[in-house]
């Protein structure tokens, strides 16, 4: 209840043996009650209120929905809270004497009577009836805690019997008990925002959006589109309970169309009430995430008043909005960096996971046994260092099987601690020392924290992709826990990195020649590489790759030695016989991408 509410009070007997219980029954009862009165004193504003006020037929209608919805509610929390105090009865004689009714009906009397008494103290200033009407009333609440006690007893003590606490209640509905509505299966994951004003809400929904494909929804939106699709003229004066069952209903309504979208947020959650409604109706499908910032820091991003701050403050207040960060499942001190807010947001909308990896030694990736020995020194070197290095993997053409010597590089990739980085380094010249030339070492060195944060480079999402598809890895801490990459991911990191790759070939072949021939191929066969991720075609090996692009819709068949005779000819410092057809097929590459963005 609200502090200008009353309290309910059980009576002493009941209370001490409510006391007495688990503490996981005494947990549900207590909240059952809780809840109970609180819906009892809701159907009281309610009934004020449809026959107080001049309202419109529309109104009226929407105030007896919220009256079915409120007393529905009312009888599940009574069977609930049955079903723990139904255990308080001894099991006796099935011939002892059969009480009218369950204990929660007599509390929910109480809760009713407890109101009753209230409301009235507050008209006798102004009425002389319910000024006459209150001792009289106090009287039938002693009675009523009187008699709920001496049941109590009886029932405790096998006396009494209780009946079954099934309601059975319709309230407009076909069925027999009210049909819970459910999240779909479709609807995997959302995210709720709340927090006072210029906390930092919209730009943390929209920087969700932009970057995980999160599908955004105000809160006030899917009301009225549920309002209207239900003929409901003011969703907000239905109870939290209803409130939340639209809600829920038009999230997999879009879900249930949009079968691909994995994310949903919505904003603004200012009613603590109907928000854990609504987590209630979810469970962990819906992550509540309260954004908080002291006042000082909320009036100087906003540009304006303090008092405009304040006056914004108050009215989200009044309807519970502080009271979020009590059910927030995130809370996020919004005073800190926009780097620091956005790590977070992108952890907790697609958050990491432990990752079973498939682990090989140097061995067995097809090195020469000299790069294998310098490889495997590295690798004891670093597990070495304990947790601070949590994995060690070549990805690249040692993970695809296809290292070609003194043509393929060594690309490394490292996952280290800040702290263990400068480790790392040591073990890394001891590395190229051992490895003496006979490779070129391309280092990918990065924090946990970076990758959980998903501040990733295409490529090096592109490796972690591989390293999930089943590439080995030379060493992985136990409980690594890795951003998942999906290939739309891939898709659209393409369409990103492409636009560099094109910039480099064409600076490649300004400069073609034999010096030159290693980097422009590798370009070539790159830039088809990620062409292809946009027309959803994954292929692996350079000679795959340049084949399957030579299918593009346009694209002249790229005609190239394969990679044997090109590396072949790069070792033996020959070159320039292959030179020719290398610059051929990236010229037509770059002009059938030219034409393709030319409309």
């Amino acid at each position: 209840m609200t502090q200008n509410s009353p309290l309910l009070v059980l009576p002493p007997s009941l209370s001490r043996t409510v006391a007495a219980l688990p503490d996981k029954d005494r947990n549900r009862l207590d909240d059952s009650i809780t809840r109970l009165h609180t819906v009892n004193g809701r159907l009281w504003d309610t009934e004020d209120r449809v026959r107080g006020a001049l309202l419109s037929a529309a109104q009226v209608a929407d105030c007896k929905r919220e009256i079915d919805q409120l007393n529905a509610e009312r009888n599940l929390l009574a069977e609930r809270a049955d079903e723990v105090l139904g255990s308080l009865a001894d099991a006796g004689r099935a011939d002892v004497p059969l009480h009218t009714e369950t204990l929660a009906s007599v509390v929910d009397r109480l809760s009713v009577l407890t109101l009753r008494i209230w409301h009235s103290e507050r008209a006798a200033a102004r009425d002389e009836l319910a000024r006459r009407r209150v001792p009289a009333l106090h009287g039938q609440r002693e009675e009523l805690c009187a008699a709920l006690d001496a049941l109590v007893s009886d029932v405790v003590a096998g006396r009494r019997r209780l009946p079954v606490p099934a309601r059975f209640k319709l309230y407009g509905r076909d069925d027999a008990a009210p049909a819970e509505i459910k999240p779909s299966r479709r609807l995997r994951r959302v995210l709720a925002f709340g927090g006072l004003s210029e906390c930092g809400k919209s730009t943390s929904a929209e920087f969700v959006q932009h970057t995980c494909g999160a599908q955004r929804f105000k809160i006030g939106f899917l009301l009225r589109q549920a309002a209207h699709r239900e003929g409901l003229a003011d969703p907000y004066a239905l109870s939290p309970r209803r409130q939340a069952e639209l809600l829920l209903g038009e999230l997999n309504r879009f879900a249930d169309a949009h079968v691909d979208t994995e994310l949903f947020t919505i904003e603004s959650v200012h009613d603590d009430a109907s928000i854990a409604e609504l987590k209630r109706l979810m469970g962990d499908a819906l992550q509540i995430v309260y954004l908080d910032a002291s006042f000082a820091v909320r009036v100087e991003r906003s540009g304006t008043q303090a008092q405009a701050v304040a006056a914004k403050d108050e009215i989200k207040m009044s309807r519970g909005a502080h009271q979020v960060a009590t059910l927030a499942d995130h809370v996020i001190d919004n005073t800190g960096s926009i780097t620091a807010l956005r790590a977070r947001l992108r952890r907790i909308a697609a958050p990491p996971a432990s990752t079973a990896l498939r682990a090989a030694t140097p061995y067995g990736l097809g090195l020469p046994a000299a790069l294998a020995s310098a490889t495997a020194d590295f690798t004891d070197a670093v597990r070495a260092y304990g947790p601070g290095v949590r994995l060690a993997a070549l990805t690249g053409s040692p993970g695809e099987g296809n290292w070609i010597a003194g043509w393929s590089d060594l690309d490394l990739l490292v996952i280290a601690e800040h702290e263990a980085i400068g480790r790392v380094h040591e073990a890394l010249e001891q590395y190229r020392t051992a490895l003496g030339g006979a490779a070129s070492l391309g280092l990918t060195l990065v924090t946990p924290g970076e990758l959980t944060a998903r501040r990733l480079t295409p490529r090096l999402a592109f490796a972690l992709h591989q390293l999930q598809q089943g590439s080995p890895v030379l060493h992985a801490a136990p409980g690594l826990e890795l951003p998942k990459i999906s290939r739309g991911e891939l898709a659209f990191a393409a369409v990103r990195e492409l636009p560099q790759v094109i910039l480099t070939m064409r600076r490649l072949r300004a400069d073609a020649g034999p010096t030159t021939l290693r980097q422009l191929y590798k370009h070539l066969v790159l830039a088809c590489r990620l062409l292809l991720r946009e027309h959803n075609q994954w292929e692996s090996g350079p000679d795959r790759i340049l084949a399957a692009a030579s299918r593009m819709p346009g694209l002249t068949a790229l005609s190239t030695p394969s990679l044997a005779v090109i590396a072949g000819a790069w070792r033996d410092g020959e070159a320039e016989l292959v030179l020719k057809p290398v610059t051929v097929a990236v010229d037509q590459l770059l002009t059938w991408y030219a034409a393709q963005l030319a409309a």
